[in-house]
């Protein structure tokens, strides 16, 4: 499976009240649940007007489709190549 990244336009994201940070992670979940082991959402992050969210799917027509069915936008989705963190230059 491939991990992605997903830009959500959300104005206003960053007053979102906890309560409906809630209820929209519950559509997701049950979104993800009617279409299987093949998409998981992993985590996201919410700034001041978007959401990037973090995905491990089979492709990324897998997370459109969530996107479509749970009523979120997917403004821009990536494939994610490589990760690099603070232990990379260790590799060399």
């Amino acid at each position: 499976m491939n991990r992605y990244i997903i830009e959500r336009n959300i104005p206003g994201a960053g007053k979102v009240s906890q309560q409906e940070l809630s209820a929209i992670a519950a559509k997701s979940n049950a979104v993800l649940r009617d279409l299987g082991p093949d998409v998981q959402w992993l985590e996201s992050f919410v700034t001041g007007d978007k959401l990037y969210c973090v995905y491990i799917a089979k492709n990324a027509e897998l997370v459109r489709e969530h996107a479509r069915l749970g009523g979120f936008p997917a403004d821009v989705v990536n494939e994610v190549r490589t990760v690099v963190d603070p232990t990379s230059a260790r590799a060399s």
